[in-house]
């Protein structure tokens, strides 16, 4: 039986639960390994007039101090835009910048020469917010554009008009596991690079950048990450390259694994946005013109700024057709960690804009917000089925999820019972919403849409799997055994499964963009039938057949599909290719088909397909201490023809989850001289156990194979991050519910402490002065 669509567990289940799962900083220390650690910069923007590493070398243990003079290639670790200084020479460009490190015997010697490491600085006028850098013209880019129709016709001409922004916070990755690598160097100047990385061909490339030696005298093997987000695609480069730097001053093993604060003060998040907006709508609450910009905040480099922008650009529609729309987007440069991916890549930025203006647009008109949604979304044949970049919605299955999704939650009855309970209490108010998400799939930049894979089958039939996405707990590596299964038709105990290594995979892209399973499986797929393409004619030469076409490979046996009384044992046939002198290695390689971007004009087509999915939360607000609980959720979502729903469905979960804590915990919270005060659990919350409802549903929808993806299978990774619009809608819907106001503000995350300034906003406000406010009616 196949494996393909199989709740299958984790394939490192067992290990993560009994600590045998062995991640980088878990391996056996080779012999003279030294450690290194950070000596951060105290400002957020300031020269460097001198930095006095001899006091460090006085600490027993410390071996060496590096700086930006032993660096032997380039000192720089940009992946876009070569501005990110690994060791900064001239001026320090954010609290707590790096700009030396320190190796020592042990890591706490590392850290005690590290605090006597001393430098003088000259303190610099620091930018540290969106709208500072709008005033101070600080942009790491030129604006961006994507037009459809006529906007200032179509606006001129609406029956209503209204204005409004959102500005939303950034998100710590937050992963279990730290940043971590370790370089080791060998006698003929070549470096093994074990990290914690996304992007195991860009940290070796990195990495060779930074030594000044060609890629090929670097190996970056990734075992496994405790988590990655996005936070693990680009930057973990700086980290290995630092490492790196060490081991050839130094010619010994070096490893770096960042303290928690450390991590948290280095690394980029999620990037925050600003979206300005102007909309038109009609009395029914069409959408007519949308004029929004974005504002990305990069921080002091570009790092992956650039594609994070466009991202949002194009999913600023979510799921609604809107005839007439100008998007314009910016990057903007600021004093503060450089930010970069994260899950979802710019798509709920762009998405939580669209959403704020449904609402605004709903609440305008005393409509249903949930009935607006609806009345907007993309639909038919056409003009009102296509993008506003120009793509096709081929497959559009966003009222099927809707529509499932109020179903299954009973959305009419909740409503009801939602409302009946607030006419009836006073300081507390529920509230019930329904939000969209339609996510395009597929890497922004064409040239990432490509994977490889290198899979051996052994003279006993066991079979060695490689490919080149890497693990960070996702599943990929379970759902690439699964695949391999059925391509080969050979149980699962059969593959061992590799860790990801650029010396068996070259080239690979990051795992990222939603797109691990989908690239890597098909790589996997074409690799395996390149190997039943030469195992099949000497299967059919042992069974006496001629037809070698006619073979199926299935639970460990090959047989004639029309004879299939007469099988041969895999094992046998294996023995026998060997023996013919047939190779039993293979490559695969895969590229997705049918995309393409035309960046001049902002037009193309730019993801392979769609993911689709609903959810329907409900809430319940204090009104004292402006905390919320979250009563129930009901998620429809789509994955295509599931390659495996145990680990679809916990992806589902956790990205909900962690969405939720974006819109609603997650608050970042830097000081007026640019340093970062939630570095520590202590200060940065996270969801825990305690925020999930008993009630949580999730129903993967039915009847959805996709036609051209790996057995019918969707990305799954990001998609459901978006879902939790839904709670901070509910929790918007349960604020209105305190008072009578046509404008709902309410902040990104939506703390407790900004659900009670939204809550005394709507107590007081009035809904014909806000009206007159924040419209116009022509």
């Amino acid at each position: 039986m196949s494996m393909v669509g199989q709740r299958k567990s984790h394939e490192s289940a067992e290990g993560h639960v009994s600590g045998k799962a062995v991640y980088t900083d878990d391996q056996r220390m080779p012999s003279g390994m030294l450690s290194i650690y950070p000596v951060l910069s105290p400002h957020a923007h300031a020269k460097i007039l001198s930095i006095d590493t001899a006091p460090a070398l006085e600490v027993e243990g410390v071996v060496t101090v590096l700086t930006a003079a032993d660096v032997p290639g380039t000192n720089d670790t940009g992946v876009i835009r070569q501005d990110e200084p690994l060791f900064p020479i001239d001026e320090v460009s954010y609290w707590g910048q790096a700009i030396a490190w320190v190796v020592g015997e042990t890591e706490d010697a590392a850290r005690r020469g590290a605090a006597q490491v001393t430098a003088e600085y000259e303190p610099l006028e620091a930018v540290l917010t969106i709208k500072g850098a709008i005033a101070a013209n600080s942009y790491h880019n030129d604006p961006q554009f994507i037009r459809r129709g006529e906007v200032d016709q179509a606006m001129s001409t609406a029956a209503y008009v209204v204005e409004g922004e959102l500005e939303m916070n950034g998100q710590d990755h937050f992963y279990l596991e730290t940043h971590t690598s370790w370089v080791i160097p060998d006698p003929e100047g070549n470096y093994q690079v074990y990290s914690s990385t996304q992007h195991p061909s860009e940290t070796q490339t990195i990495v060779a950048r930074v030594l000044g030696i060609p890629v090929n005298r670097v190996v970056c093997t990734c075992l496994r990450m405790g988590g990655g987000f996005g936070g693990k695609e680009s930057q973990a480069n700086p980290m290995a390259a630092a490492a790196a730097v060490a081991a050839h001053k130094t010619g010994r093993p070096v490893r770096v694994k960042l303290e928690r604060h450390h991590d948290m003060i280095l690394t980029g998040k999620r990037h925050g946005f600003l979206g300005q907006y102007k909309v038109g709508f009609d009395p029914n609450g069409k959408i007519l013109a949308l004029d929004v910009a974005l504002y990305a905040e990069g921080g002091w480099s570009l790092d992956l700024s650039p594609p994070v922008l466009m991202r949002a650009m194009l999913h600023v529609d979510n799921a609604y057709y809107i005839p007439n729309m100008l998007v314009r987007g910016l990057i903007v440069k600021t004093n503060r960690v450089s930010n970069t991916a994260y899950r979802g890549f710019g798509g709920p930025q762009g998405m939580l804009v669209i959403e704020d203006v449904v609402d605004r647009v709903a609440r305008h008109l005393d409509l249903p917000p949930d009935l607006v949604r609806d009345r907007n979304f993309y639909h038919g044949e056409g003009d009102s089925n296509t993008t506003h970049y120009g793509q096709v919605l081929v497959d559009n299955r966003i009222a099927r999820v809707w529509d499932e999704a109020k179903e299954r939650a009973s959305y009419a009855e909740r409503a009801a019972a939602v409302a009946e309970f607030n006419q009836q209490n006073r300081y507390k108010k529920r509230g019930l919403a329904i939000t969209p998400v339609k996510f395009g799939i597929s890497f922004n930049k064409v040239q990432y849409n490509q994977a490889g894979a290198l899979v051996h089958i052994y003279t006993d039939g066991s079979i060695q799997l490689n490919h080149g996405g890497t693990e960070m707990g996702q599943g990929l590596h379970t759902k690439m055994q699964q695949v391999a299964t059925r391509a080969l038709g050979v149980t699962l105990d059969r593959i061992r499964m590799m860790p990801t290594s650029t010396d068996k995979v070259p080239n690979t892209s990051a795992t990222a963009a939603s797109s691990g399973a989908d690239l890597n499986g098909q790589a996997v797929k074409n690799a395996c039938e390149i190997l039943k393409s030469r195992l099949a004619p000497v299967a059919a030469k042992l069974l006496d057949f001629d037809a070698a076409e006619e073979m199926v490979f299935e639970n460990n046996e090959v047989y004639c599909r029309t004879y299939p009384t007469a099988r041969v044992s895999f094992d046998a046939v294996v023995q026998q290719a060997y023996g013919d002198r047939i190779s039993l290695s293979a490559t695969g390689y895969y590229r997705t088909p049918m995309i393409h971007w035309d960046p001049v004009t902002a037009t193309g087509r730019p993801f392979y397909y769609f993911a689709y999915g609903s959810a329907v939360s409900e809430v319940e607000v204090d009104g004292f201490t402006g905390t919320f609980k979250l009563r129930q959720v009901d998620i429809v979502h789509d994955v295509g023809e599931s390659l495996n729903p145990l680990v679809d469905q916990g992806q589902i979960e956790g990205g909900f989850v962690q969405g939720m804590g974006w819109l609603t915990m997650e608050e970042l919270v830097w000081d007026e001289q640019g340093r970062l005060r939630t570095f520590a659990p202590s200060t940065y919350k996270i969801p825990t156990i305690s925020e999930i409802p008993e009630h949580f549903q999730v129903h993967l929808l039915e009847r959805g194979s996709q036609d051209g993806t790996i057995y019918g299978s969707k990305a799954v990774g990001e998609p459901p991050f978006m879902l939790a619009m839904s709670v901070r809608e509910a929790i918007r819907a349960a604020v209105a519910a305190f008072g009578n106001a046509a404008v709902v503000e309410l902040a990104a995350p939506a703390t407790p402490e900004a659900t009670l300034r939204a809550i005394e906003a709507v107590r007081s406000a009035t809904p014909a002065t806000e009206a007159a406010l924040s419209s116009t009616s022509v």
